[in-house]
């Protein structure tokens, strides 16, 4: 599936938010967001022309299609299922991007980012159920046991980013058991458990026009 292979930062600075999350694992100088907390491009520093309500509610979607790695198509998908649900579309809509894979093994600390973690669903470093799952999309169920094989347990990006389970440990949705190495999903997560600014209010009216 095709992805945005491009330089990170340059996405934090268009939306004006962290989105690479490097301040929250204790890298903050590294991200170009924070050196340079305008928006890319030639004229970056000198424009800053008024955003339109349109304008306003696209900056949004594309902020939480940036967060979560996702493209516009599968993005639309998530929107119309989460439109299905019961209950509040937009929280619906976060709650399906946060039970993605890779999210899930992001937030375990299995990971330093989203975009790592995608590359050890990808190469079948993960298992759910005892069972390879390589998809990073597929989204994870109450009671799913989440972890790594054992013969990817030593590699060394992951050793390096369990050492911050104890600085941003997991969510309260997940449960985690730093000696196998073992996540759990305990329930399924909640609005209030977003950690990053969002108004999905304005994505909802995005799509309903």
């Amino acid at each position: 599936m095709a992805r945005y292979r491009g330089p990170v930062c340059r996405l934090c600075r268009r939306e004006n938010i962290e989105i690479c999350f490097k301040s929250e694992r204790g890298f903050s100088d590294k991200c170009g967001f924070a050196k340079r907390g305008y928006p890319p491009g030639q004229h970056g520093q000198s424009r800053r022309a008024k955003i339109s309500e349109y304008g306003i509610q696209l900056r949004e979607k594309q902020k939480v299609k940036r967060v979560y790695g996702v493209l516009e198509k599968q993005f639309r998908r998530y929107f119309k299922m989460a439109e299905r649900q019961k209950g509040i579309t937009g929280e619906n809509l976060l709650m399906l991007l946060e039970r993605r894979l890779d999210n899930v093994v992001y937030r375990l600390n299995l990971a330093a980012s989203r975009r790592q973690s995608r590359q050890l669903v990808t190469h079948g470093h993960i298992l759910i159920n005892g069972k390879k799952v390589n998809i990073p999309s597929y989204l994870v169920s109450e009671g799913d046991l989440i972890e790594l094989r054992e013969r990817s347990k030593n590699i060394s990006p992951v050793l390096s980013s369990l050492e911050l389970v104890k600085k941003n440990p997991p969510p309260s949705w997940l449960g985690f058991n730093s000696d196998k190495m073992q996540g759990k999903v305990i329930a399924f997560p909640r609005r209030d458990e977003i950690q990053f600014p969002v108004n999905e209010k304005l994505i909802v009216e995005l799509y309903s026009k």
